[in-house]
């Protein structure tokens, strides 16, 4: 049976890319936000969401680690996507004809020696793979669209050139959420995700992590938000490597315990290496 899986964006976009490469031959199902690829899985109307949480150039996602921990939803996999840009025009088009490129502005600003070096005029879009959409409706040949490859085989683009991204390490990290807690086996390389909130004690938050640096367990990830809209309520995102069953990782959560008033497991996993 098909499996139906929730992305943010357009067909095209590198979260479409993404989730096509975790579930190849299942049925992709765009959202326009991020909040409604979430309640997808949460309603039952997609079996898995796989969604960006942060990015070599950009950092975290700051919508994801908000609405990850109150979403009910479990981390059951990783996966990492080079993005890569390409400058897509209608079919016949060369490089040449061009006069004006359309993206997201984020992917603009990626591309901003190519664009100069080439005396495009930018057009400001919503996104990569809606502006390759508009390109292919328009069929300008002086407009062209800067988006993925994926997204030129979707609307009949022609690639004029690729990969013209200013920075060659332009990575984004993706996690496949589900429904249902589907924890790694213990052994082999796994991930563990939790939030916390520390207790309001002096050097709550050194205290917390002792017990990670003492019994060996190496912290990937450690962001701090903001919930409630209270300045003193702060909330902390992270990574460790290793199983909660690990001897070591109960020790630190044993220690964490002491100096908290909040905790959840968001998922165990196994770490995807292929950076």
């Amino acid at each position: 049976m098909t499996k139906k899986i929730a992305f943010q964006g357009e067909p095209g976009a590198f979260s479409h890319a993404a989730a096509t490469n975790v579930f190849p031959g299942e049925e992709a199902i765009g959202c326009v936000t991020f909040e409604e690829t979430i309640n997808a899985v949460q309603s039952g109307r997609a079996d898995f969401a796989v969604v960006p949480v942060e990015n070599s150039l950009y950092g975290r996602i700051t919508d994801i680690h908000h609405l990850l921990p109150e979403s009910g939803l479990f981390i059951i996999g990783e996966t990492y996507l080079r993005v890569e840009m390409n400058l897509l025009g209608v079919p016949g088009a060369r490089i040449e004809d061009v006069k004006a490129v359309q993206s997201l502005s984020v992917a603009l600003g990626q591309c901003r020696k190519f664009i100069a070096d080439h005396g495009f005029r930018t057009i400001n879009a919503v996104d990569t793979a809606g502006s390759a959409r508009e390109v292919a409706q328009k069929a300008d040949k002086s407009v062209a669209a800067i988006a993925s490859r994926f997204a030129a085989e979707i609307y009949g683009l022609s690639v004029l050139a690729s990969n013209i991204e200013d920075a060659e390490h332009n990575t984004t990290r993706f996690l496949v959420l589900s429904r249902d807690e589907l924890q790694a086996p213990q052994g082999g390389k796994v991930k563990t995700t939790f939030v916390f909130r520390v207790r309001n004690v002096p050097a709550a938050l050194y205290k917390a992590m002792g017990g990670f640096a003492t019994n060996g367990v190496n912290m990937t990830k450690l962001e701090s938000y903001m919930v409630g809209g209270a300045f003193t309520a702060t909330q902390f995102y992270a990574d460790i490597e290793g199983h909660p069953s690990d001897i070591g990782v109960q020790h630190a959560f044993e220690e964490l315990g002491f100096f908290t008033d909040y905790f959840r497991v968001l998922g165990v996993y196994p770490a995807n290496e292929s950076k």
